[in-house]
């Protein structure tokens, strides 16, 4: 395993990190494949779990916290976030300093540890001011309960050159790190998101990088979707929405590729962001103890530049904006 810093922080995470939004709980059968996997991430060098106060509406911190116990705290960096709904009060929700002094306790009760390495804004509040938010993480750095801060998806280049703005008028702790989706089908970020976090020293986490599993190469144009797979599920719409022909088109001369670099979709998808310097880390989550096993082989792996032009030629990638503020 390879460690990257977050940006010019000294945090040093492991270029896999393990996500806990599909850590399933549901049965113990699926709690003991769910250790199984947090295990092997641990044994092999993975350092970074992250985590969030609203999977499995904060089953997935307790369970992250019980099975992390285990280690030695110093050796972990643990995350987690707050935004989305934890009750049912109007005070439940939101980026809010009550909400984030109430969800940071809940957090560090569930997960079993004094602090987090990092607490992230899971999301954008529209209706508080950024002012009130940026100090309340800023607090909780100066108590002792968060190491570094930073936010996740809808939070754009012109949200973050005003937070920064902010920060330096009230010598507030630094914004580290930003925690946005990226992979080779949604590469949006890169059209400003990462020059602004480059120019700040702000490092970059990544998440989804199968694309909701259309990268794994497994749905395959005019077949049968795989029994088990996500799109099966009626309600994973924004996968299903991924299945075109010309998608299924794409990921099948990709899978070509990785065949021909001695490797497989998921690892060049995964090795493909982590190609940018900018880039932290990539979080993947597992279902069982091989798709992890297989995502590890990312770490370290080069793609050649050729390849990499190549990549871009089948993706047909033009640049392109999507709001997000």
């Amino acid at each position: 395993m390879k460690y990257r810093n977050v940006g010019k922080s000294g945090l040093k995470i492991s270029e896999i990190a393990l996500g806990s939004w599909m850590t399933d709980l549901s049965g113990t059968a699926q709690e003991e494949t769910a250790k199984e996997i947090v295990d092997l991430a641990y044994e092999n060098g993975v350092n970074f779990f992250d985590c969030a106060d609203a999977y499995s509406a904060g089953g997935a911190e307790k369970f992250l916290g019980k099975v992390l116990k285990q280690y030695p705290r110093r050796e972990l960096v643990i995350s987690s976030k707050v935004f989305y709904p934890t009750g049912n009060g109007i005070n439940d929700r939101g980026l809010s300093r009550k909400h984030i002094f109430d969800s940071i306790d809940r957090s560090l009760t569930n997960l079993q540890t004094e602090y987090l390495d990092m607490y992230f804004c899971h999301r954008y509040d529209e209706s508080t001011p950024m002012e009130e938010t940026l100090r309340a993480m800023s607090d909780l750095v100066d108590q002792g309960k968060v190491l570094y801060y930073g936010v996740s998806e809808e939070w754009g280049s012109a949200r973050i050159e005003k937070a920064e703005r902010i920060i330096r008028e009230e010598h507030l702790h630094p914004l580290t790190v930003v925690q946005p989706q990226y992979n080779m089908m949604d590469r949006y970020i890169e059209n400003s998101i990462i020059a602004t976090c480059r120019d700040y020293g702000i490092g970059l986490t990544t998440f989804s990088p199968l694309s909701q599993g259309l990268l794994t190469g497994k749905y395959k144009k005019g077949q049968p979707l795989p029994k088990g797979s996500r799109a099966t599920h009626q309600a994973d719409h924004q996968i299903n929405k991924m299945l075109t022909d010309e998608n299924l088109d794409k990921v099948a001369k990709l899978s070509k590729m990785a065949e021909e670099l001695g490797t497989n979709m998921p690892i060049m998808a995964m090795a493909w962001i982590l190609q940018r310097p900018e880039i932290s880390c990539v979080i993947a989550g597992a279902s069982k103890p091989s798709q992890l096993q297989n995502n590890l082989k990312a770490s370290g792996f080069v793609i050649p530049k050729d390849a990499m032009k190549e990549i871009d030629q089948i993706l047909d990638f033009h640049r392109f904006e999507r709001h997000v503020g």
